[in-house]
Formats: structure tokens, C-alpha cells, sequence
């Protein structure tokens, strides 16, 4: 049996029975590559296609065997599902599509795929840009959340769901595009140098305080 992130995959109940969940920076998809997850899905025979809700959409129970082929077939990025590393960034659809969006949720949210998915952090760490203050993004219960108002991004560290869930605190306010992204490569930096192996960046601030936290990346 396969473990959990080997090849991309994850085992599922049944055994033998495996999902691979390809990248799909912020859930936006065209009509190509939903052809493409189709075909390669029906080929395999799997049981299911599943969107997450890392706005990833998992090929549900493939086999073993199949795995190498299907990943060829797709031609697409392992999606950071597993381990200790920057999962999918999550994003509502911002300005560009919503009529209340107040930001550009969707440009800032590919940003920080594109410079942070997959990578290597001391806990697993999750982001998400939401474009107005509905925070439909669920921003405020992820490690770092960006919400949108009218007059720029405020910044919020911290959050995260599970059994213990925590509401993130908010860091700073009024941040236009690219003071929003050097304020998250601060964190990010402190996180990695200071937290403990397995340590969430809520626990973090918990064990630290928030004053002391936010005076080390301001």
C-alpha cells in the first residue's frame, strides 16, 4: 500500500483504492482541462470525482497500477495535499467576476500560488484571498487570510479549522497589491525560522503572543 503523498496520491478506505488530486491554481478550470480530467477518469474507471475544498478536484478511487499512468495522461502538477507545506491557496472571485467584489482577489490569489503552492514549512499552512469583507474565501480560519475592502487588503494570521479551531487576528490594514504580498513574505519567513516542527502558525502566535509576533514582521 501506498503511503499517504506517495506519487501524489491519497489512500482511501477501500483497499488498493487511491485519489490523486491535480493542481488547479485558485479552482479556476477551462473547459479543456475538465475534458481532460473526464477522459483520463473514465480511462481508469475511477468511482468519483470529488471537488474539495481546496477547490482541487480529486480523481477518486484509482488503482495502484494506474497511478503513474494517469498522472502521464493528465500532464498536470501534483496538488500539495499532504504534508507539512503550503496547500492551495484559496480564492473567491474577487473583482474580476463579483459585483461586490472590492478586490482583485482571483491576480493576488495566483500570485502567491504560484510562489508559495507546495512549499516547504515547519506545519501545514493554508491561505485564502477573499475580494470583500463576506470572506467568502473563508479567510479568517486560515494561517493567512486576505480580505478585501475598499480602500485595500487587510491581513489576517493565525486561523485555522479542525478540532481546535481559531479565528485569525488581524495583523494590519489598508495594504495596497504589493505591500499585501511582502507582508505575507514576512510572516512566511519568521514562521519558517521560528516555529516548531508541526507547529500551526495559530499555535505559534499562542505560544509566542500576538504583540511579540507582530513586532518581529513588522
Amino acid at each position: 500500500m501506498l503511503k499517504l503523498g506517495e506519487k501524489g496520491v491519497i489512500p482511501q478506505k477501500a483497499e488498493d483504492s487511491y485519489a490523486i488530486a491535480p493542481h488547479i491554481p485558485c479552482g479556476v478550470v477551462t473547459p479543456d482541462l475538465l475534458r481532460k480530467i473526464a477522459d483520463v477518469s473514465e480511462k481508469y474507471n475511477a468511482q468519483a470525482l470529488k471537488i474539495t475544498g481546496a477547490t482541487r478536484i480529486a480523481i477518486v478511487g484509482l488503482k495502484e497500477k494506474d497511478i503513474d499512468s494517469a498522472w502521464e495522461d493528465l500532464g498536470l502538477d501534483k496538488g500539495a495535499a499532504v504534508g507539512l507545506c503550503v496547500r492551495s491557496i484559496r480564492s473567491c472571485p474577487g473583482n474580476t467576476f463579483c459585483k461586490i467584489g472590492q478586490q482583485d482577489s482571483l491576480g493576488i490569489g495566483m500570485a502567491l500560488d504560484k510562489k508559495y503552492h507546495g512549499f516547504k514549512l515547519p506545519g501545514k499552512f493554508k491561505m485564502a484571498v477573499s475580494g470583500c469583507r463576506l470572506s467568502c474565501a473563508e479567510s479568517w480560519v486560515r494561517d493567512i487570510g486576505l480580505i478585501g475592502k475598499k480602500d485595500g487588503w487587510m491581513l489576517t494570521i493565525g486561523g485555522n479549522v479542525g478540532a481546535s479551531p481559531r479565528i485569525g487576528n488581524e495583523l494590519i490594514d489598508n495594504l495596497d497589491d504589493q505591500a499585501a504580498l511582502d507582508a505575507i513574505d514576512k510572516v512566511i519567513i519568521h514562521y519558517q525560522e521560528n516555529a516548531k516542527k508541526g507547529e500551526r502558525l495559530g499555535k505559534m502566535i499562542d505560544r509566542v503572543g500576538l504583540d511579540g509576533f507582530k513586532a518581529a514582521v513588522s
